[in-house]
């Protein structure tokens, strides 16, 4: 008796590991991406600022930090959190809804369609209003939404969607979006540079506005992969396999896009697009703590927004006073590294 309550009390521990090693890198990265900067704020203020309810002492100097903290640097944190965690949680979910784990969330056309909604915004000269900033977002939201609403469409075959299909489908609409794209940024010279900007992660807006506008479709994209996380397991086995086991296979598999494809769009539209995070990170929490999918995707939401936020950091202070795109550190960091973990498992059986 007394060796199962142990050995219960040690997998109870070997359970919370991972997730107590991902909220500790979480949390790190999320203090140092609110601390480091242009202007360096120190700890202590830091702490007195984002517990000011809770403390009343006064320090020398807080209300220039707070302005940076409350104003800049919070909100852009949450944000650049927000949109790993939910690039890493769509593409956890896309892995295992291909069975695939090279699928990562632009597979369908969402990176292209918000590409080129935020192109053909950028293209028009919006005045310098809250509408005009607003246009971008919102135009690579509607436009990633549209075309994998089209994917999907052109995918399904009487009552059924072929997940192969739907690849072909959306490599299909991918590159045709693509070309419009390029076409779109070779007439329209002056807006080239923010388009670029845009298409490697650079966000176009500040503040909390961007914060509150994806918040609720991040988090409800999430919770619905969460809760269909059972399902994913089921379908490891196949979807003749699932369908005897009682899950309704179409409806799952739709319900599964719409949420990872809503996520994604409300991350991307605000972020721009960058690549790899809902890759690697996925592929990392599986290779390290297995392909149970009610584990997987919380631990690679969490492992997403502490990616991200590491990658931001890095993209602030490489050349600073100049910001980099999050994407191109996430693509130099992200392809060696993917690299390293396709060779280093070549011959491991872990999926």
């Amino acid at each position: 008796m007394d060796q199962n309550r142990q050995a219960q009390t040690t997998q109870k521990r070997w359970n919370a590991h991972p997730y107590l090693l991902n909220i500790g890198g979480l949390l790190l990265a999320f203090i140092l991406s609110v601390a480091v900067g242009a202007v360096y704020i120190p700890p202590v203020y830091l702490v007195h600022i984002l517990l000011q309810p809770l403390l009343r002492n006064d320090l020398v100097g807080l209300p220039y930090y707070s302005t940076i903290i409350l104003a800049v640097r919070l909100p852009h944190t949450i944000l650049v959190c927000l949109t790993g965690a939910a690039l890493a949680g769509s593409g956890a979910a896309y892995q295992g809804l291909f069975r695939n784990p090279l699928a990562d969330p632009y597979l369908i056309g969402v990176a292209s369609g918000a590409g080129l909604g935020a192109v053909i915004a950028l293209a028009i000269h919006w005045p310098v209003t809250l509408l005009g900033w607003l246009s971008v977002p919102v135009a690579a939201f509607i436009s990633a939404t549209i075309t994998v609403f089209l994917v999907y469409s052109l995918a399904r075959v009487n009552r059924s969607v072929p997940t192969t299909t739907l690849i072909l489908a959306g490599v299909a609409v991918s590159s045709f979006a693509t070309s419009l794209t390029s076409f779109i940024m070779l007439r329209s010279k002056e807006e080239l540079h923010q388009a670029l900007s845009w298409l490697l992660g650079g966000s176009t807006m500040s503040g909390w506005s961007p914060v509150w506008a994806s918040f609720p479709y991040i988090l409800i994209g999430l919770a619905i992969l969460w809760l269909l996380a059972h399902a994913l397991n089921v379908l490891q086995f196949g979807e003749e396999q699932a369908q005897q086991l009682g899950i309704h296979v179409e409806r799952t598999k739709l319900a599964i896009i719409l949420a990872a494809s809503l996520t994604t769009a409300a991350a991307v539209s605000f972020s721009g697009l960058i690549g790899f995070i809902g890759l690697i990170v996925p592929h990392v929490i599986r290779m390290r703590w297995g392909t149970d999918y009610k584990r997987l995707i919380p631990l690679s939401v969490l492992g997403g927004g502490g990616a991200l936020l590491f990658a931001d950091l890095l993209a602030r202070v490489i050349l600073a006073p100049q910001v980099l795109p999050m994407g191109i550190i996430t693509a130099l960091a992200g392809a060696p590294f993917f690299l390293w973990l396709l060779r280093r498992a070549k011959n491991q059986l872990y999926w």
